[in-house]
Formats: structure tokens, C-alpha cells, sequence
């Protein structure tokens, strides 16, 4: 059975405590996050702009690019457009501020690309996925709502973003304590997130995680190499430049997981591939950000 015939086994409560488990992660992001957070761009609108349009339009457009030059897999490609869709993930402001980056701009392109994903993840996903002839062919074998996906990336993304910077207003030194426990604890979630969409199906990923390394691996460094020169061509400072980069390149493809099983019947090639790179990216960004955290940005020091 070829990688694009195999669907991934999930019940519904195992479903139920992944979408539960996403929530959860991005709920303690949100514990970080103000009204402050989003009008710190209006302050610095050249750099979240850019950041911005690098994110949403830049990745998933050379994104097509690149599978039109590798020819993978329909799920795989697919699997690809959908990663390139979808906002920052949860270590990028960690990663950042490891890396000497501007961790405010990180923070603000967080909290506003994942409010922008609310619409932007499905339109990008069913968009460039119609455009590339053997994606569109595989789109047309699931009925798909984009109503539907936008109302379950709310639901994912959404509330516990609104629930957390509502905590983090009405009770900031409970928000404060719970943060930090959250930040030292969400690697681990991340990776129990990642084990559990893999656990029943593991036979299968070892099966076919060889065909999606390279893809990933160049999927990946395409998107941190989006971020670092589109900042750099427009003349942004190295600590803005590093942030960008890693925003980029470190995709919320937990958030992409769910969405292929909510939506694609856990298609072999999108899961594996977005199962894959929520751990490539993990070992990328830390490499990335070990090597800048071991320079200081020519421009200055870092402005958290």
C-alpha cells in the first residue's frame, strides 16, 4: 500500500484528547500574551509586516515552488502546503530569545499570525492545494468546508487564546506562576502531542518517514531562509532578522496534525509529514538558535 492510500488509524477519543491537548498548549502561550502584545506592532510596523507577508504569502508560494521541483507524493505535497499554512508554533518565542533575537517582535508575530490563521490556514491550505494539479485531484476525494476548517481552528486556536489573555488581564500573578511552568513544560506536551498521534500508527511512520525527510528538511530551511533575507533585503536590524527567521521556520504543525485528522482522514503522507516536522523543527530551531545565541547581533543587543 503506497503512502497515498494509507490513512492513519485514530478513534475518536483519542481525537478528543489531542484536540484537547493543542488547546491546552496554545492556552498556556496565550498566558503570555497582552492587548499590549498587538499594539506593539502599530510601533514597529515594518518589521511585523514583513514578517507578516513572509509567513502567509512568501512560504506558502515558494512552498509551491519547491513541490513543483521535487514532485513528491500528492499527500506528501499536500501535507506540505498545509505546514506552509500554518502560523508560528509555540517555541518560537523561546527559541528567539535564545538566539538574541527581538523577543517582542516574536511575541507580537505569534499572537497576531495565530489570530490570522483562524482564516488564513484554510484559505492558504485549500488554495494552493486546488492550484498544484496532483493535490487539487486528492482535494477533490474529501468533502471540505472551509467553514468548517475556520470553525474548528477558532475553536483550537481562538478561545484558548481569547481564555488566556483574559487570565492573563484578570489575574496576572496566577497567569504569571502558571506561565513559567507552562514554558517549562511545553517541549514535553509538544512531544506527548506528538507520540500520541503516532502511538496506534507507528509501524506505518516507520514505514514511510524516509520518503519526507529531505522534503522536510528542505521544506524547513526554505522557510527559515524566508524569514532571515526578506528581513534582510528590506533593511531590518540582525535582531529583528533572527526573530523573523525562526518565526518562520518554526511552524505550529501540531495545529496541522489535528487538522488532518479532523479533516483528511489521517491522509499517510500529510500526517507524516506534519508529524515529522513538529520534530525536525524542534532539533532546526535549536541548532539555529545555539549557533546565534553564541553572537551578538552586529546592530545591538536584544530588545525583549
Amino acid at each position: 500500500m503506497g503512502i497515498d492510500q494509507v490513512q492513519l488509524n485514530f478513534n475518536e477519543t483519542t481525537t478528543l484528547v489531542m484536540n484537547i491537548l493543542i488547546g491546552f498548549i496554545m492556552f498556556g502561550v496565550a498566558l503570555d500574551l497582552t492587548p499590549k502584545d498587538f499594539k506593539r506592532t502599530l510601533k514597529t510596523p515594518k518589521s511585523f509586516i514583513i514578517g507578516l507577508t513572509a509567513q502567509f504569502l512568501l512560504l506558502p508560494a515558494l512552498t509551491f515552488v519547491l513541490v513543483t521541483i521535487l514532485d513528491p507524493r500528492p499527500s506528501i505535497a499536500l501535507g506540505m502546503f498545509l505546514v506552509a499554512a500554518c502560523p508560528g508554533g509555540n517555541l518560537s518565542n523561546f527559541l528567539t530569545h535564545l538566539a538574541k533575537g527581538r523577543t517582542s517582535l516574536s511575541i507580537s508575530m505569534s499572537a497576531v499570525s495565530t489570530a490570522f490563521a483562524i482564516f488564513l490556514t484554510p484559505l492558504n491550505t485549500i488554495f494552493w492545494g486546488s492550484l498544484y494539479g496532483p493535490t487539487n485531484e486528492l482535494l477533490r476525494s474529501f468533502t471540505i468546508s472551509p467553514l468548517d476548517m475556520l470553525f474548528a481552528i477558532f475553536i483550537l486556536l481562538g478561545i484558548p487564546l481569547t481564555l488566556g489573555m483574559y487570565i492573563n488581564h484578570s489575574k496576572p500573578e496566577w497567569s504569571r506562576k502558571a506561565s513559567k511552568h507552562m514554558k517549562q513544560f511545553s517541549i514535553a506536551f509538544f512531544i506527548l502531542f506528538v507520540i500520541g498521534a503516532l502511538a496506534s500508527n507507528f509501524t506505518y511512520f516507520i514505514d514511510f518517514v524516509g520518503m519526507v525527510v529531505i522534503a522536510v528538511f528542505l521544506h524547513n530551511l526554505l522557510a527559515i531562509c524566508i524569514g532571515y533575507f526578506s528581513a534582510r533585503t528590506f533593511g531590518l536590524p540582525e535582531i529583528d532578522r533572527r526573530a523573523i527567521a525562526i518565526e518562520i521556520g518554526i511552524q505550529n504543525s501540531g495545529l496541522g496534525l489535528i487538522l488532518v485528522f479532523n479533516f483528511f482522514g489521517g491522509l499517510g503522507g500529510m500526517a507524516i509529514v506534519a508529524a515529522w516536522w513538529s520534530i525536525w523543527h524542534i532539533i532546526a530551531g535549536l541548532t539555529l538558535a545555539g549557533f546565534w545565541s553564541r553572537r551578538v547581533p552586529k546592530e545591538g543587543g536584544q530588545q525583549a
